[in-house]
C-alpha cells in the first residue's frame, strides 16, 4: 500500500509513526515545505504527477487548508480512501463527496472505555449527558510556544471549539444529532491568542436528550469527563484517569478501567478500521453533522 501524508506537523508525524507499524505498507510520501533528506516529499499536491498511484491519503494540514485539499483530491481521484484530520473544516462548507470514501479523525471513538460505554448504552434510554474538557493551552505542546501553534490562531482554524470538537462528535455518536442549542464561544483569559478559549452550550438532540457541554483552553487542572444518566443507571467516564463507573438506582456499582492504554493504540485501531471493517469510524456525513453543530455555535457568537 502506498500512502500520501499531506502536512507534516506533529499530527502528520504521528500518523506516519502509526502507519509504519501496519502490515503491507510499501511507501509513505509527504507533502510539506520542510526539507526531509530521508523522505520523498512534494511542496504541493499539484506537483504530484502520479497521484492515482497512492492508495490511502492522509490530510494532516492546518484546518483552514482541509477544504481546498479535500476538494482537489475528490476532483482528481476515484475509489480511493481519504482520511482527514478533525475538524473537517474551520467553518461550514458545501463539498459533495461522491467518488471516494472519506473518513475523519475523531480518534476518541476508539478509546476502549468510550467503546465500552457505547455498548452498555445500546439498549438503554439516555436522559442527559454532561461533557467537560479542559487543559491550559501553554501545556499542550511542551516543546513549542503555544502562541506559534495553529490552536492560537483563529485565521488558521484554531480555537477550542474546533480543537476539542472530539467532545461534540462523541456526544452526537452516543446521543444523536444536536438540533437545538444555546451557546457561548468567547475568549476570557489573558492567553496571547486570537482564537476562542472557552465554549459552552446547552442543547437537545433529535432523540430528546439534554446536553450540557463545556470545553476550554484555560484550566490548569487537565480534565476530560462524561457524566451520563439513563432511567436506571448513571455513568461517569474519566478519560484522564482511564476509569468508567456504572452505578444503578439500587447502589450497585461496577468499575471499568483501561490503565495500559498505549500512546498510539487508538490511532492504530482507527486506521485499521478505516482500511478494514469501517466499524466506529467517523464518516464524512457524521463529520458534516459535527460541522453543522459547530456552525450553529459560531453563528450565535459572531
Amino acid at each position: 500500500m502506498k500512502i500520501l501524508i499531506i502536512g507534516y506537523g506533529s499530527i502528520g508525524k504521528r500518523h506516519e509513526e502509526v502507519l509504519l507499524e501496519l502490515e503491507n505498507i510499501e511507501q509513505i510520501d509527504i507533502v510539506t515545505n520542510q526539507y526531509l533528506s530521508n523522505k520523498r516529499t512534494f511542496k504541493n499536491l499539484e506537483d504530484i504527477q502520479n497521484l492515482n498511484d497512492y492508495d490511502y491519503f492522509i490530510i494532516a494540514s492546518e484546518t483552514n487548508k482541509h477544504y481546498t485539499q479535500l476538494k482537489y483530491l475528490e476532483s482528481m481521484l476515484t475509489d480511493k480512501i481519504i482520511f482527514c484530520e478533525k475538524p473537517l473544516f474551520e467553518s461550514q462548507k458545501i463539498l459533495k463527496i461522491t467518488k471516494n470514501q472519506v473518513y475523519v479523525g475523531y480518534v476518541l471513538r476508539f478509546h476502549p472505555l468510550l467503546q465500552t460505554l457505547k455498548k452498555l448504552l445500546k439498549d438503554d434510554n439516555i436522559l442527559n449527558i454532561n461533557v467537560n474538557c479542559g487543559q491550559y493551552l501553554p501545556t499542550w505542546r511542551a516543546q513549542s510556544d503555544y502562541r506559534d501553534s495553529y490552536s492560537a490562531k483563529k485565521e488558521e482554524g484554531g480555537g477550542v471549539l474546533l480543537d476539542l470538537s472530539h467532545e461534540i462528535d462523541y456526544t452526537q455518536w452516543l446521543c444523536g444529532k444536536i438540533n437545538e442549542i444555546k451557546s457561548y464561544q468567547v475568549k476570557v483569559s489573558d492567553l496571547e491568542i486570537s482564537s476562542d478559549d472557552l465554549s459552552t452550550f446547552i442543547a437537545k438532540t433529535d432523540r430528546g436528550i439534554i446536553v450540557n457541554l463545556s470545553i476550554d483552553y484555560i484550566s490548569k487542572i487537565t480534565y476530560r469527563k462524561i457524566m451520563l444518566n439513563t432511567f436506571n443507571t448513571t455513568y461517569e467516564l474519566d478519560f484522564i484517569n482511564n476509569k468508567l463507573v456504572q452505578k444503578d438506582k439500587f447502589g450497585v456499582e461496577e468499575v471499568f478501567s483501561s490503565s495500559n492504554l498505549e500512546r498510539n493504540s487508538m490511532f492504530e485501531n482507527m486506521h485499521k478500521s478505516i482500511l478494514g471493517t469501517k466499524e466506529s469510524v467517523c464518516s464524512y456525513s457524521e463529520a458534516l453533522e459535527v460541522m453543522d453543530t459547530i456552525s450553529k455555535v459560531q453563528e450565535q457568537n459572531r
